[in-house]
C-alpha cells in the first residue's frame, strides 16, 4: 500500500484529491496536514512514499516548507499541486528537488499519472511546462552566445573580410556579388553586434579573435 501525506489548507481540495487518488489501486491517503508546522510533525513521526502539498499554507509557504522537509528526508518525493501557473512557479519548485508540479485545474487524470511517475523513481512535467523550460533554456543560450554565433555564413565571411582591412569594392570582387549587396550586408551585421561604425567591427572582430 503507498502512503500518501496531503498538506492543503482547504478541506475540500484534500477530500477531492483523496477521492482521486484513492480511486487508483494500491493508493492510500494516511495523512492530511494544513500548515506548516503539521507537515514537519507528520514526516517526522511517520514515513510517507509521497508528499502532495500545496505552495499557498497559512504561516509559512510551500516553496520554504519544500526547503525544510528535503533537509529532512531528502529522498522523500514531493509533488506540489498548486493553483499558480506553472511559468510562476514550478521551476522554482523543481529548483528545490520537488519531484513534480500540477495544478489543481489539471484532469483527475494527470495527477494520477504525476504520481505514479513519481513513485517509479521519476519526475513528473507537464507537457506545456516542458515546452516553456525549452523555450527558456534557448533563450538563456542565446543570451550565453557571443553576438556573431547568430550571423548568417555569409555576414560572418563578411564581416572577417572588412576586419582584414578590405573595402567594400573588394569584398563585392572577391565575393562576386554587387557593392550595393555587400553594403547590405554590412549594415545588417552592424545591426545584429549592435555597433555603429566600421572601426568599431574592426575592433570587434580582434576581440573576438575572429581575424589575426
Amino acid at each position: 500500500m503507498i502512503r500518501i501525506l496531503i498538506a492543503d489548507d482547504h478541506v475540500v481540495v484534500r477530500k477531492g484529491v483523496k477521492l482521486i487518488l484513492e480511486e487508483e489501486h494500491g493508493l492510500k491517503v494516511l495523512g492530511e496536514a494544513t500548515n506548516r508546522d503539521e507537515v514537519i510533525q507528520s514526516i517526522q513521526e511517520k514515513d510517507w512514499d509521497i508528499l502532495i502539498l500545496d505552495i499557498t499554507l497559512p504561516g509559512k509557504n510551500g516553496l520554504d516548507i519544500l526547503k525544510e522537509v528535503k533537509m529532512l528526508r531528502p529522498d522523500l518525493p514531493v509533488l506540489i499541486l498548486s493553483m499558480h501557473p506553472e511559468e510562476e512557479f514550478a521551476g522554482r519548485a523543481l529548483k528545490l528537488k520537488a519531484a513534480g508540479y500540477v495544478m489543481k485545474g489539471s484532469v483527475p487524470e494527470e495527477l494520477i499519472l504525476a504520481v505514479n511517475m513519481i513513485l517509479k523513481g521519476h519526475r513528473y512535467i507537464s507537457a506545456s511546462l516542458t515546452e516553456k523550460l525549452a523555450s527558456s533554456l534557448e533563450l538563456d543560450s542565446d543570451i550565453e552566445k557571443p553576438l556573431h554565433e547568430k550571423l548568417s555564413k555569409r555576414e560572418k565571411e563578411v564581416l572577417i573580410m572588412i576586419a582584414s582591412g578590405k573595402s567594400i569594392t573588394k569584398i563585392a570582387e572577391s565575393i562576386y556579388l554587387s557593392i550595393k549587396t555587400v553594403s547590405t550586408y554590412r549594415k545588417r551585421i552592424l545591426e545584429k553586434l549592435n555597433l555603429e561604425t566600421t572601426a568599431d567591427l574592426i575592433r570587434y572582430a580582434i576581440e573576438n579573435c575572429l581575424v589575426d
